[in-house]
């Protein structure tokens, strides 16, 4: 293909500036922001892949310009698609550390997911099959179940060279996990607010079914809401089961489990039997009965009963048709659905 003649001349005017430069800042300015676009830019015009190989000295030249003067930050991490800056300490989680982050090239924070132990990166590679497949093959409607993968990308450690497998996904401002709800409300959550999550868990789990994805972790602290908007969504898609990464392990089997919560899986996931939407079933109507207590009514725990069946093959696998179900349950219970206003109590 025949570059454009001023495509040539920015190739040139790029070149030309690359051997002038003396120290990284006469390239990339003091701004950070205006530094990482400058970068994005230069890495366009003279990566080996848009010039069938001629600017590789070049490349190696300006990517050591940026190293160079990224050194002396450790938290900023750049990608051919975004510059990250790290902004506060991260947050633990099963295996992974959460990082916030902002980016001049996307609005909103993200956060940037690493595992603590590099032989983990597999499970992240998951999670990013799973959040590219729901989007492509998944119902449009309900993409707000699930997070927003920005980017998935390797990430070397400056300090030791060790390479890890990160995921960029967009930050949940004003959500809070079933684990926080459950310790707000010590005596049970009043089950006229649950039966609002519980319908929305079923539509994201319907959602991610139809798209041929499982979860395959519906735990506490991978189910988040938004109190006050009535928002669900499910996070954490390391222990999925995509449908389209049968290539790389047709098990079918939850590919780990989270050790803390090892008694709240359905049998076939500890016995690393196949799992199913039945699997994904068992561990929601135990996040929710779990939220209620004592305070589920006769109906309501008659109804997750049959969800929690030691059978695999006895328990429901449609979501969907128990949302249905769960409709008309709750109608005879409360009658018809109307709004009501949910409120964590204060902390301090």
């Amino acid at each position: 293909m025949t570059r454009h003649s001023g495509s040539t001349r920015d190739l040139d005017d790029a070149l030309a500036r690359l051997d002038r430069v003396r120290v990284p800042a006469d390239l990339f300015g003091d701004d950070a922001a205006e530094a990482a676009r400058r970068y994005r830019r230069f890495v366009r015009l003279v990566h080996p892949d848009a010039t069938g190989g001629r600017t590789r000295d070049a490349f190696v030249r300006l990517n050591a310009l940026w190293r160079t003067y990224n050194r002396s930050d450790a938290s900023v991490v750049t990608t051919r698609r975004h510059s990250y800056r790290i902004a506060g300490d991260p947050v633990s989680g099963d295996l992974a550390q959460l990082y916030r982050a902002e980016t001049d090239t996307r609005p909103g924070a993200v956060l940037l997911k690493m595992p603590r132990d590099p032989r983990d990166g597999d499970l992240l590679e998951r999670e990013a099959v799973a959040l590219r497949q729901l989007p492509e093959d998944g119902d449009g409607r309900f993409l707000s179940y699930v997070p927003y993968l920005v980017e998935s990308f390797r990430h070397k450690d400056a300090a030791t060279g060790t390479q890890r497998q990160a995921n960029a996904i967009a930050a949940l401002d004003g959500f809070r996990t079933l684990a926080e709800v459950e310790a707000a409300f010590p005596g049970g959550v009043d089950p006229r607010d649950a039966a609002w999550m519980w319908r929305r868990l079923l539509v994201g789990l319907g959602f991610a079914h139809r798209a041929g994805v499982l979860h395959g972790a519906v735990l506490p602290d991978h189910v988040m809401i938004h109190p006050e908007e009535h928002g669900l969504v499910l996070v954490d898609w390391c222990y999925s089961v995509p449908g389209c990464y049968s290539y790389a392990d047709a098990s079918g089997r939850v590919p780990a489990l989270v050790e803390r919560y090892r008694d709240w899986y359905p049998p076939e996931a500890p016995a690393r039997r196949p799992a199913d939407e039945a699997t994904d079933i068992f561990m929601a109507t135990r996040c929710m009965t779990r939220l209620m207590g004592d305070q589920a009514p006769k109906a309501l725990r008659r109804f997750a009963r049959g969800c929690l069946l030691s059978a695999q093959n006895r328990r429901p696998h449609d979501a969907w048709r128990l949302l249905g179900e769960l409709d008309e349950l709750l109608e005879r219970l409360y009658g018809p659905r109307r709004f009501r206003p949910f409120h964590l109590p204060v902390t301090h």
